[in-house]
């Protein structure tokens, strides 16, 4: 089955104006009083989530192990003026980056599940690297305790239009036995109320809990640790409720 993250033609189909704002958005609150200037997203994707950072007048760059998303957050930070400095690597090996140092350094678009949990603390790792003293370390994710909980299988998402065709999105999530949850994602696209593309992805994700996470920040040496929602302009409501939250800590100086 293919992955989604070679297809960026389909990929960036539900980002619009709207959905930058909300990042724009996001950011302004969450880095509001924080010393950052410059901002590493090792799991940069096409650039959805961070190149709204470019806006606020952050200096991004930006990591991933797709060459294809590597290659569309290229083209999109030239057609809007930004100059970034992108490399493709794995996020557990950060070495392309030589040790350069960041004021925040980042995984963003729930990218962390996407391998098992010692990959994931080897990733956190990693990243502390690359972050200056004093800087940050910032992250999102789906809430997996939440999903674990409910089980649900079926999300269905408002339907978009594109290349006059409405585009509808549907994920069925299979539960393994053996911890992991597999995403598919069901594209149907309607001209004229006939079907006329299909296309089916495959995502395999392995849940991470929030303690661990919070555990390995401290024994990194992390203090100030926020967890917010995500976006983080929403009212954070009981951590059983949320969806999505993200969490920034901060590196003793």
């Amino acid at each position: 089955m293919s992955s989604i993250y070679d297809r960026t033609d389909i990929y960036d189909l539900l980002e619009d104006q709207t959905h930058w704002s909300a990042y724009k958005k996001h950011w302004k609150t969450l880095l509001q009083g924080k010393n950052v200037h410059s901002f590493l997203d090792v799991s940069i994707g096409s650039g959805s989530v961070t190149l709204p950072l470019c806006e606020l007048g952050v200096q991004l760059a930006g990591s991933d192990l797709s060459e294809e998303m590597i290659r569309k957050c290229k083209e999109k930070a030239s057609a809007a003026g930004y100059e970034i400095e992108l490399k493709s690597c794995d996020f557990r090996k950060l070495s392309c980056w030589e040790g350069k140092q960041f004021d925040c350094v980042a995984s963003t678009g729930n990218s962390l599940p996407h391998v098992n949990n010692d990959d994931v603390l080897t990733a956190l790792e990693q990243m502390n690297s690359l972050v200056k003293k004093g800087g940050y370390l910032y992250l999102d994710t789906r809430n997996w305790e939440k999903i674990l909980n409910e089980k649900r299988r079926f999300y269905l998402y408002n339907p978009v239009f594109a290349k006059k065709c409405r585009v509808n999105l549907v994920q069925v999530w299979d539960y393994s036995s053996e911890d992991t949850i597999t995403f598919n994602l069901l594209y149907t696209f309607e001209k004229e109320n006939q079907i006329v593309q299909r296309e089916i992805f495959e995502e395999k994700y392995y849940p991470i809990k929030k303690e661990m996470i919070l555990s390995k920040l401290k024994m990194m040496g992390y203090t100030n640790i926020s967890v917010y929602c995500f976006p983080s302009y929403f009212k954070m409501p009981e951590f059983e409720l949320v969806d999505w939250y993200c969490i920034m800590a901060k590196k003793n100086d």
